[in-house]
């Protein structure tokens, strides 16, 4: 296989390559120093981050991508794609004066927001690096169920810096990793972080770590010019000098003269003089560009390196390459942020032959640069994938729980049952837990639907009379289960849930947690949902209700996070019913444009179904079943009700215990359970006109009528709950969980925080005097 570029073409390459540091450049200069900036708050931008960036993207787009490869690029080298797509004719040139302003680019790639064709978006730390491999899992997935995913490579470019992120190494160490050969990641090491130049980064470690994950590694680390050098008498001595140097002590020789290169570079042991010779043959200017051209920065060493892929294992290209490369302030270690003057950014316009006045200007058509753009085009063209209509889903099985169960072991009932009553809709759900399966009642599901692997493996507990649970992997599997990291699975359903848009192919992806562990992986599950992956995280066992765990796995602010979190529509159900009711309803919001994430917070503890007091009347059932679906339903409705108890979740078998109690001692109470605060709190907004919402489940829960003084409590933060008092403006008392927990029995713990029966009553009685 041939390994170089011929020395036209790379002239050519290397002109683009120019093109593209200087649009990534004025682009970040436009929107600082040029645009009007009123308010004179800070725009920025990272003209560095991207110059570090520009050989490598330009390499791998205008050489090497195709079609079917999609990927994540590094946060801040957001104008680099930019300015990329623009030679390619996808992005209009209006918008290269808009970077950071409303409407127009935005400051990291973005999928749901850019003007400008993104893959994925990227911007949280480590987030972005880890999508396509979870992109890599989507896209066989779908491609196993409906064959239109086709082929193609995922890559990440990657900074260096976001290896200090411990997701990062949590999806790289994932067992199921090993078998994406898809996978391609190419690291920009630079050594440098926001605020210094990193003093111990250890690249051979960090080759060592990709090697012990089965990566294939590729180091790309000295330019051709170097690699020369290394060939001459002398020349072992300085490659000797130059890999046990220090980074700092490397970092500082790109800020010197040739005449201090000369002086600092031989050093002061081994192989001094046999350095000092060698460099002495060299005119300045080969000099420095010799110290200065890393591998990263070397078009030729970066084709090389792509073209040694071998698409059997997940492989890593770690790049060396120069903070600022080509700019004035290369190398240097606080140019993170850094933004050039206008004099220096009127010097880089004269260097690259550009005019200041015109700075936008494409390549000629029928110029060489010009005809590589116009190639790179097509052959990037993508073919429009026709979207597929979501199989109908039922909203109601039918069915009435009886007897005792908790709303944790009804999620895999409804998921069985929709495996006989919508088999369509069932084989577009996908399952993924982190060793949790079992504890958390998916266990019927994944002996049904099998477990997915890239590789069918044999069960060798298959024939095992007291395995209860059979682990099937095969490519037709339904179920995904990953190593204890809750980040990789919330980085999974948020790639599974776009598909959709894709590949035209919806998937319905639920994610299971344990509650408490929600907050762990809240911030990529939200980053996923910015960009535009639709999936239901279920959070169970929750609350203080688990209670003999203790504390540490007692949650007490998920169900703030499912009412604050946008795109989502948070639900917690109380009853068996409620889970089948609002799992349906959320999964029918999943895989289209103007769908919706949601998260059902679930709990261990057995209630007793006939609470629920689910109508029999086809047309009350309904009723109820939109109730619970729009956010809350009455339970009772008594004449002269002197008080309101609201209730959520686990808490209502209090809530109508202390409703019995008050009725007996001659003050009735209206019961209200409530099933999304979430969506009520929207209902309150779009009847202010703040917010296009329904509204009438406002006034069919809570009347104006019916208005009384209220009681809310549930076993979570009591803020939840708090503002429905503001409905109808009454007084109110607001009971919930404020401390950590405690691990003792059920009244024990409910007593401790105070949303025992007891206190409800107390409560109650406070209120109404």
């Amino acid at each position: 296989m041939n390994t170089t570029i011929e020395a036209h073409d790379l002239e050519v390459l290397q002109s683009v390559e120019q093109r593209v540091l200087w649009l990534s450049t004025a682009i970040i200069h436009h929107a600082n120093r040029i645009r009007p900036n009123p308010s004179g708050l800070k725009v920025g931008g990272h003209q560095a981050s991207c110059a570090s960036m520009v050989s490598i993207m330009t390499s791998l787009w205008f050489s090497h991508l195709q079609p079917g490869d999609r990927v994540s690029v590094k946060p801040h080298a957001s104008p680099v794609l930019h300015s990329i797509n623009y030679l390619l004719g996808q992005l209009d040139e209006s918008y290269l004066t808009r970077l950071r302003e409303f409407g127009g680019l935005q400051s990291y790639p973005s999928r749901s927001k850019d003007p400008d064709p993104v893959d994925y978006s990227t911007g949280s730390v480590g987030i972005g690096a880890t999508a396509p491999i979870w992109g890599a899992m989507a896209r066989r997935y779908v491609q196993t169920i409906a064959g239109t995913a086709g082929t193609g490579r995922q890559y990440s470019l990657v900074g260096d810096a976001e290896l200090d992120e411990g997701a990062v190494w949590e999806a790289i160490l994932d067992p199921g990793i090993a078998d994406l050969g898809e996978v391609v990641w190419i690291v920009d090491l630079n050594r440098q972080s926001l605020d210094r130049v990193i003093p111990n980064i250890a690249a051979r470690r960090l080759e060592k770590m990709f090697d012990a994950a089965g990566w294939q590694v590729i180091t790309v680390k000295f330019g051709k010019l170097l690699e020369e050098l290394f060939t001459r008498s002398g020349g072992s001595a300085l490659r000797e000098r130059i890999l046990a140097m220090a980074n700092p002590e490397y970092q500082r020789l790109l800020r010197c003269t040739a005449e201090e290169v000369r002086s600092r570079l031989p050093g002061d042991g081994a192989g001094s003089n046999e350095i000092a010779e060698l460099i002495s043959q060299l005119d300045d200017a080969t000099l420095l560009k010799a110290i200065r051209k890393l591998g990263g920065h070397d078009l030729d060493a970066l084709s090389s390196a792509y073209q040694q892929i071998d698409d059997t294992r997940p492989t890593v290209i770690i790049a060396y390459t120069i903070k600022g490369y080509g700019l004035p302030t290369q190398g240097h270690p606080q140019n993170h942020s850094s933004l050039l003057s206008v004099a220096e950014f009127s010097s880089l316009a004269t260097e690259l032959g550009m005019d200041e006045s015109n700075p936008w200007e494409r390549f000629d058509p029928t110029s060489a640069e010009g005809k590589l753009c116009i190639a790179a085009a097509d052959r990037l063209q993508r073919e429009s994938i026709p979207a597929t209509k979501p199989p109908n889903t039922p909203l109601d099985i039918g069915r009435t729980p009886k007897g005792t169960a908790t709303s944790q072991a009804a999620l895999g009932r409804v998921l069985l049952d929709l495996t006989r009553e919508a088999p369509e809709a069932s084989r577009r759900i996908v399952t993924v837990s982190p060793d949790v399966s079992s504890t958390t009642n998916l266990g019927g599901w994944v002996n049904k639907v099998g477990v997915w692997s890239a590789l069918e493996r044999h069960n060798w507990f298959a024939d095992d009379a007291e395995t209860i649970m059979h682990w099937r992997e095969k490519p037709t599997g339904q179920h995904i289960e990953l190593g204890i990291a809750e980040t990789n699975l919330v980085g999974l359903i948020g790639e599974l849930g776009t598909t959709w848009s894709r590949w035209g192919e919806p998937l319905y992806p639920i994610g299971v947690v344990y509650d408490p562990f929600v907050e762990r992986a809240l911030e990529p599950w939200s980053f996923g949902i910015y960009a535009g992956g639709q999936s239901i995280l279920v959070g169970t066992p929750s609350g203080v209700t688990l209670a003999a765990e203790g504390g540490a796995h007692q949650s007490i602010k998920t169900p703030s996070i499912g009412l604050e979190q946008p795109g989502c529509i948070c639900y917690e159900p109380a009853f068996a019913i409620d889970v089948e009711w609002t799992l349906l309803a959320s999964l029918t919001k999943l895989g289209k444009p103007d769908g919706s994430s949601a998260y059902l917070r679930l709990s261990t503890r057995p209630v007793d179904q006939s609470l629920a007091a689910v109508p029999t009347d086809p047309a009350a059932r309904e009723r109820r079943r939109r109730q619970v679906v729009a956010g809350a339903y009455c339970m009772r409705r008594p004449n002269n009700a002197v008080v309101t108890l609201v209730g959520m979740g686990a808490m209502m078998v209090e809530t109508l215990a202390a409703a019995d109690r008050l009725e007996k001692v001659g003050l009735p109470a209206d019961v209200i359970c409530v099933t999304s605060p979430g969506l009520l709190f929207d209902a309150i907004q779009a009847r202010s006109g703040r917010l296009a919402a329904d509204t009438w489940i406002l006034e069919q829960a809570f009347p104006a009528t019916r208005s009384t003084p209220m009681v809310t409590v549930l076993d979570g933060h009591p803020h939840t709950l708090a503002f429905l008092a503001g409905i109808n403006r009454v007084p109110s008392v607001a009971l919930g969980v404020t401390r950590f927990g405690q691990v003792g029995s059920l009244q024990d713990v409910y007593k401790y925080h105070g949303i025992d029966t007891d206190a409800i009553v107390r409560a109650a009685l406070d209120v109404i005097d």
